[in-house]
């Protein structure tokens, strides 16, 4: 059982130069941020510096039966989350990751299951975060997070994260 004020533990880093497993970080991101698991995420992904998440809609249904906008963009906000904590795993660094900034645009009503992805914002930005990790030890990134409902396009998403120095 999680306590106030107590982190929880990290995950051990894969091995050098290696990748996480995907089931086993979903698994993990669950014990530690107790919400995780009622999200109704089925499946994440990686596709080069694309992170996606495949949800169902019913945890996150409103009072209309459509998506509920605060729930939507909890999610949007933890994938960037995930997707600068993978990174920096992928690097070889533990290092305590949080938002910086957020901003959503609701485009269409969620109206069935969906997908979220994730993806620097700027092609660049994968580099200068690791220059300035590198130069200061700590440093943000500005990814971009886009929900959709089939074809359609419901959410689009901005969140700059920021990598904390070692402690």
């Amino acid at each position: 059982m999680r306590q106030i004020g107590v982190p929880h533990p990290r995950l051990p880093l894969p091995v050098a130069g290696g990748e996480d497993d995907m089931a086993d970080f979903l698994a993990w991101l669950g014990e530690a941020i107790p919400m995780v698991p009622a999200l109704g995420i089925r499946q994440m992904t990686r596709d080069g510096d694309c992170l996606a998440w495949s949800l169902s809609l019913t945890p996150s249904l409103n009072d209309k039966g459509t998506g509920f906008g605060g729930s939507l963009a909890a999610q949007t906000t933890l994938l960037g989350w995930c997707w600068t904590t993978l990174w920096l795993r992928r690097h070889g660094l533990a290092r305590d990751v949080v938002v910086a900034e957020a901003s959503q645009r609701f485009l269409a009503p969620v109206t069935g299951d969906y997908r979220l992805t994730c993806e620097p914002e700027a092609v660049d930005g994968p580099s200068a975060l690791a220059e300035r990790l590198e130069l200061r030890g700590k440093g943000r990134i500005a990814l971009v997070q886009r929900l959709w409902c089939g074809e359609t396009l419901c959410l689009e998403a901005r969140g700059d994260y920021a990598v904390l120095p070692a402690a």
